[in-house]
């Protein structure tokens, strides 16, 4: 993949690069399509990243598609895939892990000790291995896309880490591989999740900037689907994800993770400014 990666940047081409775990929808293919118009060559990778799972998460179940994947990329012309497995990428004797020390413990951290140690520390792995110009990345995982763009400046990797605005289905559910485990009944559900959302986000643009008023709009709304069970709910800031004492005074994303049955939903939204 480096030698491939190399021979490509050598003949002058520019590569970009999206990192997947497979079980590849539309919010995957817009990325690609997006790639696509930043670089001559584009390379996605498909792994299922064992260290970022805890020892209760859904690792095993998390579904796995390589077949199915590999020709939706094929039809869009992606110039390589790069599907490594578990022994490639964590040989035996493996010890070393990337960690942010400031973002990696809150929101979706603290309830999931270890798992952006292990998020970063694959994609740190991946940068070096497929050496692109551009990486893109859904901004569905909006902590994720943040902590990644941070590892990518402060380890100084001559990457361009761009995100990309959540794709949606038609009645706002955040698209995610994870939806396929949904119900048929938690599917139909799922998009009041979003919905409570962007009632936090039309009190705010009506003028409502006091951050508990603005969680308690959200967590009223919520109590109409005790289904959910609410992981957490934070307003916090868009460009470095610090908390806010009282008002919204400046750029702000919603962020939230419910579970939904055996599903872990998570989503976020870009707040209007008041």
């Amino acid at each position: 993949m480096r030698q491939l990666s190399r021979e490509w940047r050598a003949a002058g081409e520019k590569v970009a690069f999206v990192p997947t775990m497979g079980a590849l929808h539309d919010g995957h293919l817009a990325l690609v399509k997006e790639a696509q118009k930043k670089a001559e060559r584009v390379v996605v990778s498909i792994f299922v990243n064992p260290i970022q799972f805890g020892p209760k998460e859904d690792f095993a179940s998390y579904p796995r598609m390589l077949q199915a994947d590999s020709e939706k990329l094929s039809s869009l012309g992606v110039n390589a895939l790069f599907a490594p497995n578990a022994a490639d990428m964590y040989p035996a004797g493996y010890e070393t892990y990337v960690f942010n020390e400031k973002r990696s413990d809150i929101l979706c951290g603290h309830f999931r000790p270890g798992h952006f140690q292990g998020v970063l520390t694959v994609v740190c792995k991946l940068f070096h291995i497929v050496e692109p110009d551009f990486a893109l990345f859904g901004k569905k995982d909006y902590q994720q896309f943040t902590l990644l763009k941070k590892m990518a400046q402060d380890l100084c990797f001559p990457i361009e880490v761009i995100g990309c605005p959540t794709l949606r289905d038609p009645d706002g559910l955040a698209m995610s591989s994870r939806n396929l485990r949904l119900t048929p009944e938690e599917r139909a559900l799922a998009p009041e999740l979003h919905r409570a959302m962007q009632m936090v986000n039309e009190a705010l643009k009506g003028g409502e900037t006091q951050r508990k008023v603005l969680l308690d709009i959200f967590a009223e709304q919520m109590k109409h689907f005790p289904a959910f069970r609410v992981e957490y709910a934070e307003i916090r800031g868009a460009s470095d994800l610090a908390d806010f004492s009282e008002a919204i005074d400046r750029p702000a994303v919603l962020l939230v993770a419910a579970h939904l049955g055996s599903v872990r939903l998570i989503d976020n939204l870009e707040l209007s400014s008041p």
